[in-house]
């Protein structure tokens, strides 16, 4: 019999893997999860599977459908709307009143995630786009570093909830607003430093309804982009394998460092 400890922390690894996947569109909204197919795939057992899926529909990740199982949530314009709007409220209290109550420390964490976060954002902007998802972990960590000296842990992590179901929205709908979005982190970095909120919220504001005005004027059917996106990424990825192989013929690969 498996120990209880270490089948919670198989199930936890589970939970995070799948939810990842759902946030950063690697389930695309309205995927069924095939029990069979999605406990092979994220190595549980479907009894845990089933509860890490009920967890999921609690945070709206994911869907229950009776006895025909589950799916990932799907997406809409007018729910894009309410989580932003949600996101929005929670991330301009929360940075008032860390604007307030932040320290030299605090200072430190903003200027490091701003510095990460701007050199990927130059990178997109020199037109390689390469890496979406450390784009918006760097993004992620900016936001949360300007939010992180508030003082509440149940306003960070709501507001934690709440923006990755925002994230999922910019994975599906594929936004980067170039240098629009890279000056708008800067003016924050500078208000952070400044302590100048009124400014803040403004910039703040104008950065996350933007991004939705962007997303909802570009494109109708994201899914369909998106998923098609993601086939033509998968085939890309997959010949560039085959073509690097080919080119090493038998030779042992030389091990790469990586950067996150």
């Amino acid at each position: 019999m498996a120990d209880p400890l270490q089948r919670e922390t198989v199930g936890e690894t589970a939970y995070r893997r799948i939810r990842s996947d759902i946030v950063f569109g690697r389930l695309i909204p309205g995927e069924k999860l095939k029990l069979d197919r999605i406990s092979e795939a994220y190595d549980v057992s479907i009894s845990t599977l089933r509860e890490l899926l009920n967890r999921l529909c609690s945070e709206g990740l994911a869907v229950a459908e009776g006895q025909r199982g589950f799916e990932v949530a799907p997406v809409s314009a007018e729910d894009f709307r309410e989580v932003a709007a949600m996101r929005q409220l929670l991330e301009c209290h929360a940075l008032e009143q860390s604007f307030q109550q932040g320290d030299l420390d605090w200072e430190s964490r903003v200027v490091a995630a701003y510095h990460k976060l701007s050199v990927i954002e130059n990178r997109m902007l020199a037109g390689d786009h390469s890496e979406p998802e450390i784009w918006k972990q760097f993004d992620w960590q900016f936001h949360h570093a300007l939010i992180s000296a508030c003082g509440s842990k149940v306003l960070l992590g709501t507001h934690a909830a709440i923006y990755d179901k925002y994230l999922r929205y910019q994975m599906v709908t594929v936004v980067f607003r170039g240098e629009t979005a890279a000056n708008q982190h800067q003016k924050l970095l500078e208000c952070a430093l400044a302590r100048d909120f009124a400014t803040a919220q403004q910039v703040l504001i104008d950065h996350i309804q933007g991004c939705v005005e962007d997303a909802l004027a570009r494109e109708t059917d994201w899914v369909a982009t998106f998923a098609s996106k993601r086939a033509s990424d998968l085939t890309d990825s997959s010949d560039a394998r085959g073509k690097q192989v080919s080119r090493r013929g038998d030779r042992p690969a030389r091990a790469r460092s990586t950067s996150a």
